[in-house]
């Protein structure tokens, strides 16, 4: 251990009698950087958590784009069998494709009715993740014992339904309403799943059979289809696959992402990843600046120590590392404590869910964590940085003092 070292720990214990006062000071300084980097920390992984969460959930129930005809005569695509085959070729990019039937409907169970859209998707759930979602039941549309085949529903929906697994629910479309005077096709089904995202507009929404079951109720044609679901390779490759989307495609086909048509849940987590980082990051600028009155605390009670070491003839830049070292001392200690602590808060809120949330206001029942090792490598070098440009100002001040006045002072 060399000089400067071993000097900046003998000072940074504070063996001294009568220095409680700057212990006290010493270990605020240090708490302050142990709440700004713990604050921070937490901060970050709760955002990554956050958009994680909602992205999976968005992203396992909606495709990354749909293909529909914005036509004022057809609404249908009349040839989505072709259309599905022309996407697959000219573009490489899609991993997964499906036709789908989609429309609105009125659901009836015993004793409630509610309005609601029906998708039409292929038996194994096509280019969505919704099994994943599916709490109670199965995800299972093909035919069932009695001869009814599966439905799978929102839990919300359910709710407000009162249905439940093995019940029967009654659709039909909303032009179609059955009358005394008018008899139109229905369709019942067999309640297999009930799925739950936490999304109010999947839950509250949509209702899952399978294609050809709502081919039939909205009696289209073999060949048609309301829409094209897409699914890419790469889900961060949405934004720029849609030109190349958008000039394979003429009137009256028109792509939607899924960023654009749920624009509102994705620009809101966009803004929690940029305020929250920001808000807590001034919390390390003070406390990281708290070591300014920190360090020139040390120096003050340091003052005759400076001045012996100055009059044996010790260098300047020798007395400016030893209390730059100092500085440092403090803020490492600091930001072990801040990691512990942010590791200690990932490890409960993920084993114990300790902080619950809304879910619906938040989509999720509790705040989500996502520790990045790249945050916790950003944050302490960021840390040390501010630390140590702070600390030099009254390091540069020690190495600058008369060591007579200092002795002279110190007696």
């Amino acid at each position: 251990m060399n000089f400067e070292w071993y000097l900046a720990l003998r000072y940074f214990k504070g063996n001294r009698k009568g220095a409680r006062f700057l212990s006290f000071i010493k270990i605020m300084s240090i708490t302050g950087v142990a709440i700004g980097s713990a604050g921070l920390l937490i901060a970050l992984s709760v955002v990554h958590g956050f958009k994680s969460t909602i992205n999976n959930k968005v992203l396992g129930f909606a495709p990354h784009y749909t293909v529909s005809s914005q036509s004022f005569i057809r609404t249908t695509l009349e040839r989505a069998d072709t259309l599905v085959t022309y996407l697959d070729k000219r573009h490489p990019e899609i991993l997964e494709k499906q036709a789908v039937i989609q429309g609105q409907v009125m659901i009836q169970t015993k004793d409630e009715i509610s309005g609601t859209i029906l998708k039409g998707v292929n038996k194994d759930g096509g280019v969505s993740n919704l099994t994943q979602y599916v709490n109670t039941g199965q995800f299972d549309l093909s035919e069932q014992e009695n001869g009814m085949f599966g439905i799978v529903i929102g839990s919300k929906l359910a709710s407000q339904l009162t249905a439940g697994i093995g019940d029967i629910v009654t659709t039909y479309t909303v032009n179609e309403v059955p009358s005394l005077i008018s008899s139109p096709e229905i369709k019942q089904f067999l309640v297999t799943g009930i799925y739950q995202t936490g999304i109010d507009q999947f839950d509250d929404v949509f209702v899952i059979v399978e294609r050809e079951q709502a081919r039939e109720l909205f009696n289209l044609s073999p060949t048609e289809a309301h829409a094209i679901e897409l699914k890419l390779k790469d889900e961060n490759s949405i934004n720029s696959f849609e030109e190349k989307l958008n000039n394979s495609l003429s009137f009256p086909f028109f792509s939607e992402s899924i960023l654009q048509k749920f624009y509102s849940i994705f620009a809101w987590v966009e803004l929690q990843e940029q305020m929250i980082p920001l808000v807590i990051g001034v919390m390390i600028i003070v406390a990281a600046f708290n070591l300014i009155g920190t360090v020139l605390m040390m120096i003050l009670e340091r003052t005759r120590d400076i001045g012996i070491l100055k009059t044996i003839g010790t260098k300047s830049s020798i007395v400016r590392k030893i209390f730059l070292l100092e500085g440092l001392l403090v803020s490492f200690v600091g930001m072990i404590f801040g990691v512990i602590i942010s590791l200690l808060f990932a490890y409960l809120q993920l084993e114990f869910q300790i902080i619950p949330l809304s879910e619906e206001n938040y989509y999720m029942s509790y705040v989500p964590v996502e520790p990045h090792l790249l945050d916790f490598l950003i944050v302490t070098v960021v840390t040390f940085v501010l630390c140590g440009l702070a600390s030099w100002i009254p390091a540069r001040i020690a190495a600058k003092t008369d060591p007579l006045k200092v002795i002279s002072y110190g007696r």
